[in-house]
């Protein structure tokens, strides 16, 4: 029995009348779970975002027809809309931190629907409350009622919004990318709550992802967006495994593959190497004491040789972040030692050191300089080189953005690239000066697949004309696969395993290796759906 019908959806933009959606119809069925793929700009999020009345300003509803629970939602004032965000309808959204009021509590937040559209009292919506946290796998549901969400994880928060929404017991709940940013543990632990709250409720789920790895792990249904039309639509093992439009081939294709080889280890010295290595962070002023300190990296040894690309995968706060910016000398160290070429680069900044190292960070568009153009970003770090002209320096910015793919842009602004072109201007900034040691600390986590595997490849070709050393940091273990030629794994502040590439992902020996690599989602092409092996 159908819950939700779609048809003929058309989604403008109001100045322009140009079509974001256009004749867009599907159907969600009661207790069905459908996935709706496509890279950035499809108009995933603007469908979704449709049946909830919430599309945001600047688009419109311009035409079709959605009908939510035999209600036609053309028919519906504001008002009545209201009261079927909730009960009818839910949503989790990309990212929790924005959607959750930083000035207001958890428990506040969690009971202001009950008290909305159930008229509970205090008491009782607490106990709900309560009851739904504990529901979520959280282990102190009392202290996380009464605590802000900027104490969370991000995994935390997204359990958060989860309980928040199925407290309610929508009839259909919407999950736009619900886990982006999130490790391939926490990302398996939120998914698999999500499955079992609506399978106890009997409600409907419509994930919105570019992740074929969850689409064949959780969808019944799946259908590919592209440029707000339609492409195809059909069960998840046809969709994956026999797709039928070239489009849909396409994003099949561009999943991360396991590169044919590595590279050999090179001998004599590391170019980077730190033994005992230790990062500590103070624990939080109270009114009258000091919290615990946290240990977010605690003794680690490695070495990378030039040419070489180390992988770091871990869950959230395992330190993998807080080591690559401890090994470029960003944040201060409590313990070890840092070589660079030999040269202990511990305790001074070495200017030779600096100069050599880069950084390709997670987020293009919080660290691109949204007043500078993209040349002026790319040309930046050649302030330092001595006795390059005007002209010299003009000619490698534009001979490097050829490289990345984004030649005759070099006086564009940041704002008006993709998230993909971003991306690139930031591995364009990081490799400009050619130096000998890149970390690159989740580089592809929030792009679509078609973009990824553009990055992944476009990183893999510099580096062989480069030859720079490379620490990359992820938990997209697919990413690693292709790239890495060594893997180290972090858990708690420490490497609990680390060797080659092959060696960890096919003879894992820790525990902690098992579980990550059996939490990732993977598709077998052989002709069906599977999941790594435990070991």
């Amino acid at each position: 029995m159908t819950l939700l019908s779609v048809e003929n959806l058309r989604i403008e933009v109001s100045a322009s009348t140009a079509a974001i959606v256009e004749d867009l119809s599907f159907a969600v069925d009661r207790g069905e779970f459908l996935a709706i793929v496509g890279e950035s700009g499809s108009g995933k999020t603007a469908a979704a975002r449709a049946v909830l009345g919430l599309l945001p300003p600047g688009l419109r509803t311009a035409g079709g027809r959605i009908v939510l629970d035999g209600i036609d939602l053309a028919n519906v004032s504001a008002r009545q809309m209201r009261t079927l965000r909730g009960p009818i309808v839910g949503m989790v959204f990309q990212e929790p931190m924005v959607s959750l009021n930083p000035a207001i509590s958890v428990g506040a937040q969690m009971a202001e629907g009950l008290g909305l559209h159930e008229g509970l009292g205090n008491r009782e919506s607490r106990r709900r409350c309560l009851d739904m946290l504990a529901r979520v796998q959280i282990r102190d549901p009392e202290r996380t009622f009464d605590a802000y969400p900027h104490e969370f994880s991000g995994g935390m928060r997204q359990r958060i919004m989860l309980a928040s929404v199925m407290l309610l017991k929508p009839k259909l709940l919407i999950a736009d990318e619900p886990t982006t940013a999130l490790d391939t543990l926490t990302q398996r632990e939120v998914l698999d709550l999500m499955v079992g709250l609506a399978r106890d409720h009997g409600t409907s789920v419509m994930l919105i992802t570019h992740n074929l790895g969850l689409v064949s792990r959780y969808a019944q249904r799946a259908l590919v967006l592209r440029q707000g039309k339609m492409v195809e639509t059909g069960t998840t093992r046809q969709i994956l495994f026999s797709p039928r439009e070239a489009y849909t081939k396409r994003l099949v294709e561009a999943l991360p593959r396991r590169g044919a080889t590595t590279k050999a280890r090179q001998g004599g010295e590391p170019l980077v190497s730190v033994r005992g290595l230790k990062v500590g962070f103070a624990g939080r002023q109270r009114l009258f004491r000091r919290d615990n300190g946290v240990s977010a990296v605690n003794g680690v040894d490695l070495d990378i040789a030039m040419g070489e690309t180390v992988a770091v995968v871990g869950g959230s706060g395992s330190g993998k972040t807080t080591l690559g910016r401890a090994m470029l000398r960003l944040i201060p160290t409590s313990g070890g030692e840092i070589r660079f070429r030999g040269r202990d680069v511990t305790a001074t900044i070495d200017r030779d050191f600096r100069l050599a190292s880069q950084l390709v960070f997670q987020d293009p568009y919080s660290s691109l300089d949204p007043r500078m153009r993209v040349g002026e970003i790319v040309a930046e770090p050649l302030r330092h080189v001595p006795q390059l002209t005007t002209t010299e320096r003009d000619r490698r910015v534009d001979t490097m953005l050829e490289e990345v793919g984004l030649a005759g842009l070099a006086a564009r602004w940041p704002h008006e690239l993709s998230g993909g072109q971003r991306q690139r201007i930031a591995i364009a900034r990081a490799i400009v000066r050619e130096p000998a040691f890149v970390v690159a600390d989740e580089p592809v986590s929030a792009l679509d697949m078609t973009i990824q595997a553009q990055v992944l490849k476009l990183f893999e070709r510099l580096q062989a004309q480069y030859g720079f050393a490379c620490l990359f940091i992820s938990h997209d273990l697919a990413a690693v696969e292709q790239v890495a030629d060594r893997v180290v794994v972090m858990q708690g502040g420490r490497i609990v395993e680390q060797g080659s590439r092959d060696d960890v992902f096919d003879r894992p020996r820790h525990d902690y290796t098992k579980a990550l690599l059996a939490a990732a989602p993977v598709l077998d092409f052989a002709g069906a759906t599977a999941e790594r092996a435990s070991g």
